[in-house]
């Protein structure tokens, strides 16, 4: 995109054109790079710990999709009541707890999981009393979570109601096909839950950036603003492009200083870092996804040497771009065979493809 389009840009409703596009790219890079699901049917009184799973990889974000029944979700003090075609999401795996009644045994359905890989879904069940709730629990992780704005962006909590709300909600249906998916393993049906809970997180997500009542500061509020939008939408659009802040300032409509410190107030940072920074995350999923030299990518991420790239790579991320690689490598290559059980099973649990009564 050059200055030649700035006219254009000017005049288009930020509302449909500049945000919808960057909307549209966030999500768009929410690519799912690993996931994790097992049905939870608990019945009577329990209680879970508010301590994070250990099973979960870091930076993993964690769920709980309501098929059946109803609960409690405790988090910072505060309780929440969870009802039948509720997502409860977590995206930075805050600790939490989640119970029916009060006084009932404690539970921990993360240490009675069995050994990966599995072939089905597994199902703990617990007690034999009466309000029996049926709930998908789990995570994923999503390559959006290495770029900081957005990341900066989410709640600790996330909370969407399906059933009873104001939207056309087909997110319900999808809660349901999911359940059949759980009760009628066949082969692939795997992936196809893979990509339903994929679809499941990405309109959880839109919901949180659909809002116009935007206010403060933040990636999601600067998207909303007309200069700051228009000034992102240049970025994204042309990361390669050597920008400079006076064309950035002048397709956005403010001048230098004015852009600078617009930019600064919402976002933190100067426009020069967060091109650095899109740049620095779209090296990490080349180095992810391609087997393209490091010298090359460094590069196309605006960096003279492949030494300057190591640095700030390094100083970004915690590790150098090689040894980045590995990890993401391996990371893939293990998959699901990396979930094991943090303690032997208990007793009490019967793992089983459930016949409860479908939502």
């Amino acid at each position: 995109m050059s200055l030649a389009a700035t006219p254009e840009l000017l005049t288009r409703n930020p509302r449909t054109g500049v945000v919808g596009d960057l909307l549209s790219e966030a999500l768009r890079r929410v690519r799912i790079t690993g996931s994790m699901q097992y049905c939870f049917m608990p019945s009577g009184e329990w209680a879970t710990d508010a301590s994070p799973a250990p099973y979960k990889p870091r930076d993993s974000i964690g769920f709980h999709i309501v098929a059946g029944g109803t609960c409690w979700l405790e988090f910072e003090g505060e309780r929440t009541t969870l009802v039948e075609g509720d997502i409860a999401a977590f995206p930075f795996g805050t600790g939490h707890a989640i119970g029916v009644g009060d006084g009932g045994p404690l539970i921990d359905p993360g240490r009675d999981l069995p050994p990966g890989p599995w072939g089905e879904v597994p199902v703990l069940r617990y007690g034999r009393g009466a309000h029996e709730l049926r709930m998908l629990c789990g995570y994923i992780q999503c390559e959006a979570m290495d770029f900081l704005p957005f990341r900066n962006v989410l709640p600790t909590f996330i909370h969407v109601r399906t059933l009873g709300s104001t939207h056309d909600d087909w997110l319900a249906q999808t809660i349901r096909q999911i359940v059949i998916e759980v009760d009628n393993p066949i082969r692939g049906g795997g992936s196809v839950l893979e990509r339903l809970t994929e679809v499941t997180f990405l309109e959880v997500l839109r919901r949180q950036f659909l809002p116009e009542d935007v206010q403060g500061s933040g990636w999601l509020a600067a998207v909303h603003d007309p200069a700051l939008g228009r000034c992102l939408s240049l970025i994204h659009a042309e990361p390669t492009r050597d920008w400079t802040v006076i064309e950035l300032a002048r397709a956005s409509g403010l001048s230098r200083s004015a852009l600078a410190e617009h930019f600064a107030g919402c976002l933190g940072i100067s426009p020069i870092r967060y091109l650095r920074d899109w740049r620095l995350y779209l090296a990490s999923l080349r180095l992810r996804h391609s087997v393209d030299a490091i010298v090359v990518i460094a590069q196309e991420a605006g960096y003279g040497t492949e030494a300057a790239f190591n640095r700030a790579f390094a100083k970004r991320f915690g590790i150098p771009p090689a040894e980045w690689r590995r990890t993401q490598s391996a990371l893939g290559a293990s998959g699901a065979s990396a979930v094991r059980a943090a303690a032997p099973r208990s007793a009490s649990v019967r793992i089983a493809k459930t016949t409860a009564r479908r939502p």
